[in-house]
């Protein structure tokens, strides 16, 4: 099991404002994920691996991609309070979830 998180390498964020998108990201896939996934994931480590997307256009295709998988997923929107405009789309996660539906999503990006 394993949740991967894509975040956005072109809006410039800064180290902080990305953990915390990316920590919004994970909270919000794994409240739509069913119980026992949930606690399949929970109780195997809680895998997470963060990756580079070039853009927002970028982020929906994939979120398309991993529902057409059936993975429960997260399009994160910025409220706008500090770095950036509100609803700038910043980071998407996908899982938790079976290893191998995961990277047929997000397999083919680089680590951040």
């Amino acid at each position: 099991m394993k949740q991967t998180i894509a975040v956005r390498t072109d809006l410039g964020m800064g180290t902080g404002k990305l953990a915390a998108q990316v920590a919004h990201a994970s909270l919000s896939a794994y409240e739509d994920t069913d119980s026992r996934a949930a606690s399949e994931w929970k109780g195997s480590g809680q895998q997470k691996v963060v990756l580079k997307v070039d853009g927002e256009s970028q982020l929906f295709e994939l979120a398309d991609r991993a529902d057409r998988e059936g993975l429960p997923n997260a399009v994160i929107r910025d409220a706008g309070r500090t770095q950036l405009d509100p609803g700038t789309v910043t980071a998407l996660a996908v899982g938790p979830g079976r290893e191998e539906s995961v990277d047929r999503v997000t397999g083919d990006l680089s680590l951040y």
